[in-house]
C-alpha cells in the first residue's frame, strides 16, 4: 500500500472517492474495484484502518464472519491487501473538506476539496467515516514529546519490548494497552485519574491480575526528556512520584466531529448521522455512505453490517456512474483471478 506520490495542491480524479478509511471504506475500495471503478480513499489519520487501527488494534475481535477471532490489526492488514489488487489511491493524513458540484457532458462530477490544497474529481462519493473525524484528548503534559516516546495509540507493540511504560486513561483502550504490553514491556504502570474506571469490570479486574502497577486517584503533571521521553512524574494522593519510562501512552478517549461534513447539505438524523435509503443513498444524488455514519428504520451499528452496506453503496454508485451498468457484480468465484500486486 502506498499513499498518493503528488505534491498537496495536485487534483486526483477517480470514479469513486471513498471518505473514510477503516474497515468498511478498506473494504468499500475493494468493491469498487470489483466493479472496474477507479477509486481514491481519504481519511484524516495517518494510517489505513480507522477506529481499530487507532484504539484496538491488538485486540481481538469475534463478530468477523469467517473468523472466530482475530486482531484489529489483522483485519485492517488483511483488507488493506484484499484492496491492494485493485490498486486504490490513498490520501492519508487529510480531511475531505468542501464538496461542489460541476456539469460536464450532461454528467455531475463532483470536486471535494481536502486538507493538503488537494481537489479529488469524482463522479460519486462513499462516506464510510465511522464517528467522522477524531481527535486523541491530548495530555496536558508532554505535548512537545508526542512521537518521541509520547503516543495516543500503540501501532507496533515490538516497539514496546523491554521498556517501562505509562499507560494514562481508566477506559477500555487504556486496560486494553496493559493487557497487552505486560508481557512484553520492563514494566508497566496504569495511571487514571479517579478509583472508579469506565472500562468492563471484567477487562479492569485482569489488569489488576496482570502484574501491573495501577494508580488511581493520581494524574500526569510532567515528563520528563529532551529528545525523548525518560520520566514522568505523577501526583497522587500520597504526593509527587516519578517513575521511569521511555514510553508513555496516553489513551484518554478521542474526540469525534463530522466537522465539515455538515456543510454538505445532507439530511442528517441527529447531527451525527447521515439519512440514507435502501441503496445507501444520501438526500444528494451521487453521494452515498456506509457503515456506523448512516441512519435509517432498524439500523444496527456494526462492522459486519458496514460490510454489507458499503458493497450495496458501491454497486449502486456504479450504476448512479453509469445507468446501462449492472447493478448485481456477480459472484466473485465465476470472475478471473486478479493477479497479486507487484512488489
Amino acid at each position: 500500500m502506498s499513499t498518493f506520490p503528488a505534491p498537496p495542491g495536485e487534483c486526483v480524479v477517480v470514479d469513486l472517492l471513498l471518505v473514510g478509511a477503516g474497515p468498511v471504506g478498506l473494504y468499500g475500495a475493494y468493491y469498487a474495484g470489483v466493479r472496474g471503478l477507479s477509486v481514491a480513499v481519504i481519511d484524516s489519520l495517518p494510517e489505513p484502518g480507522g477506529q481499530v487501527a487507532a484504539m484496538y488494534p491488538e485486540k481481538p475481535i469475534y463478530d468477523i464472519a469467517g473468523f472466530p477471532s482475530i486482531l484489529g490489526r489483522e483485519l485492517v492488514d488483511n483488507l488493506v491487501e484484499q484492496a491492494g489488487r485493485y490498486d486504490p489511491v490513498y490520501l492519508l493524513g487529510e480531511q475531505a473538506l468542501g464538496l461542489s458540484a460541476e456539469r460536464r457532458e450532461g454528467r455531475d462530477r463532483w470536486q471535494v476539496t481536502t486538507s493538503a490544497g488537494r481537489v479529488v474529481d469524482c463522479g460519486a462519493v462513499v462516506v464510510t467515516g465511522g464517528i467522522g473525524t477524531f481527535t486523541p484528548r491530548p495530555l496536558p503534559a508532554g505535548e512537545e514529546l508526542l512521537g518521541r516516546g509520547l503516543s495516543y495509540f500503540v501501532p507496533s507493540l515490538a516497539e514496546y519490548a523491554g521498556q517501562d511504560v505509562v499507560v494514562v486513561g481508566g477506559g477500555d483502550s487504556a486496560c486494553d494497552w496493559v493487557l497487552a504490553l505486560v508481557p512484553i514491556a520492563r514494566s508497566v504502570t496504569l495511571v487514571h485519574r479517579r478509583k472508579a474506571f469506565r472500562a468492563h469490570a471484567a477487562t479492569v479486574d485482569a489488569v489488576h491480575a496482570s502484574g501491573a502497577r495501577v494508580l488511581t486517584d493520581a494524574q500526569v503533571t510532567a515528563i520528563r526528556g529532551r529528545d525523548a521521553v525518560e520520566a514522568v512524574e505523577i501526583r497522587t494522593a500520597d504526593g509527587a512520584e516519578v517513575l521511569p519510562a521511555q514510553r508513555v501512552v496516553a489513551a484518554l478517549g478521542f474526540l469525534a466531529d463530522l466537522g465539515p461534513l455538515r456543510g454538505w447539505n445532507l439530511e442528517m438524523h441527529d447531527n451525527r448521522h447521515i439519512v440514507v435509503d435502501p441503496t445507501m443513498a444520501s438526500s444528494v444524488p451521487g453521494v452515498f455512505a456506509a457503515g456506523d455514519i448512516t441512519d435509517y428504520p432498524g439500523k444496527v451499528r456494526l462492522i459486519a453490517v458496514g460490510f454489507g452496506e458499503v458493497a450495496t453503496a458501491v454497486n449502486n454508485a456504479a450504476v448512479h456512474l453509469d445507468p446501462d451498468a449492472q447493478l448485481f457484480p456477480g459472484h466473485s468465484t465465476d470472475a478471473a483471478p486478479v493477479p497479486a500486486p507487484v512488489a
